[in-house]
């Protein structure tokens, strides 16, 4: 009598076995535009709205408290500055925290620290101090650009991605019309100048507030989750979450995961991971753009109120706070929506050399033809041209970029190290366009100097930068090779 074989017993209901590292990536990649989606990208996008406000505001304010506190140029170069250079290091050291800790934790603390910053500068008795609050709130606002661009590229799918991640920084081209409006009413309010500045800067603490209880409830994202923690179930169950998938809430249901903690991922080895060849080129690359970028953008924007004085400085303030609104509504905002639509489509080297392209053409014109910059509505068109073309341009794509073609290991660092570089542009070209525009070669000048850090900005483009559309991050990356070369337990430690 032969034995009974039990290898194949049935021993009732088996657990389901979890999903693999592909599998959930697949999931996300190819997933639909959900209403997670949406509250995330409004999530992420507050921070730049504050931002956008306050680096319109700024230039208000000094404008009011040159004759309150009788400010020389230096310190209205450094009131106008201040806060782009903390950016620049927040930039930076959020974007590590991001990679060590993990993106959920220190998410809702860049604001905590953005809305502090806003409101101690608004209780500011002298220049002294309000630079010092002013710093402290850079600190906040830089830590927002790794964290949220990293957070929603992690999130997205591969088909919509760069529009998840521009419309999250075109929350900016509100935030550029909220500031104006703000000065209008409360410049025609009748309200003393004192306390009008100070309600200026003090506003900005709203939206970050509001927005900080949104951040806390954004869980790890499955990328980081995956690569990073090895946690397998958390990853399913936050992916579900975000492709509206019937799974959602049967993470008891599926077989445990084993987990390894990210700290088996050294220092030194993310480190040196951006110095390989490959990723060299490329963070020079995102950080020279950004850095060309923002000295034009952020020179010009900060000094919008000194750019329309020195073309009428008979007309009232209130008449170029109208001016620069103008320009936002029919430049700027569009730009932004511009970029939205098309960034899938035309792809990111496409359009950012093209805005850098286009800056270029319409400083330049500026700065060879003087006689422009005497005429109100021929500036304003042309000057206005240039804002839409840097909406839909540099300035959206060298905030997508960092955030899709590094790695997850490195991926927030990268993107905090462009940045940061980008802030010391900003501070460079803030800091300097106010003494451009007292030099004796005003603001042809201005606009001369603008053109020449566009060129530049286009050549390191097209020399550099690879084009990431329509790939999935973990190709455009190198962690897809990782993904297939090592078993899942062991992805934490490459």
């Amino acid at each position: 009598m032969l034995d009974e074989d039990t290898s194949h017993t049935y021993d009732g209901p088996q657990r389901p076995s979890a999903p693999s590292v592909q599998d959930i990536l697949a999931q996300l990649d190819e997933s639909k535009l959900s209403r997670f989606h949406l509250k995330a990208m409004i999530t992420s996008g507050m921070g730049f709205f504050t931002d956008a406000y306050d680096l319109f505001i700024i230039g208000v304010v000094t404008s009011l408290l040159i004759p309150l506190w009788h400010l020389n140029p230096l310190e209205i170069a450094l009131i106008n500055s201040v806060s782009l250079l903390s950016a620049a290091l927040g930039s930076y050291l959020f974007g590590l925290l991001a990679d060590r800790i993990g993106r959920h934790k220190i998410y809702g603390l860049t604001l905590i620290v953005l809305a502090i910053g806003a409101i101690l500068s608004a209780l500011s008795p002298n220049v002294a101090v309000l630079l010092g609050f002013r710093f402290i709130m850079g600190l906040g606002i830089g830590g927002d650009y790794p964290l949220s661009a990293t957070l929603m590229s992690e999130y997205s799918n591969r088909k919509d991605r760069g529009k998840l991640i521009t419309m999250v920084f075109s929350m900016q081209g509100l935030g550029l019309i909220v500031g104006p409006l703000v000065a209008i009413i409360l410049l025609g309010s009748g309200v003393s100048q004192d306390l009008t500045w100070r309600l200026m800067l003090a506003l900005g603490a709203i939206p970050a507030l509001a927005t900080f209880y949104l951040r806390r409830k954004i869980a790890e994202t499955p990328r980081f989750a995956l690569m990073m923690s090895d946690d397998l179930d958390g990853a399913t169950l936050t992916a579900n979450q975000v492709t509206n998938s019937k799974e959602t809430g049967k993470r008891e249901k599926a077989a445990p995961a084993q987990r390894k903690p990210a700290r088996n991922q050294t220092k030194k080895s993310r480190f040196s991971l951006l110095f390989t060849p490959r990723y060299l080129r490329w963070i020079i690359g995102t950080a020279a753009a950004w850095f060309l970028l923002d000295i034009a953008y952020y020179g010009t924007t900060t000094s919008n109120t000194l750019i329309l004085g020195s073309l009428d400085p008979h007309a009232t303030a209130i008449s170029h706070m109208v001016e620069v609104l103008l320009i936002f509504l029919v430049a700027a905002l569009p730009g932004y929506i511009v970029a939205a639509l098309t960034i899938d489509k035309l792809g990111r080297k496409a359009i950012q050399c093209m805005g850098f392209a286009m800056m270029a053409l319409t400083y330049g014109l500026l700065a060879l033809v003087p006689a422009l910059t005497q005429v109100t509505g021929a500036f304003l068109t042309i000057y206005a041209l240039g804002y839409f073309f840097t909406e839909f341009g540099p300035n959206v794509t060298t905030f997508v970029y960092p955030a899709e073609i590094f790695p997850v290991s490195v991926r927030s660092s990268a993107h905090g190290l462009a940045a940061s570089l980008g802030k010391v542009g900003a501070f460079i070209g803030a800091f300097l366009f106010p003494y451009l525009l007292s030099s004796t070669l005003h603001l042809p000048g201005a606009m001369g100097f603008a053109a020449v850090v566009s060129v530049l900005g286009l050549v390191v483009t097209f020399v550099t930068l690879p084009e990431p559309n329509g790939r999935s991050l973990e190709e455009i990356s190198g962690d897809l090779e990782l993904l297939s070369e090592k078993p899942q337990k062991e992805l934490v430690e490459v």
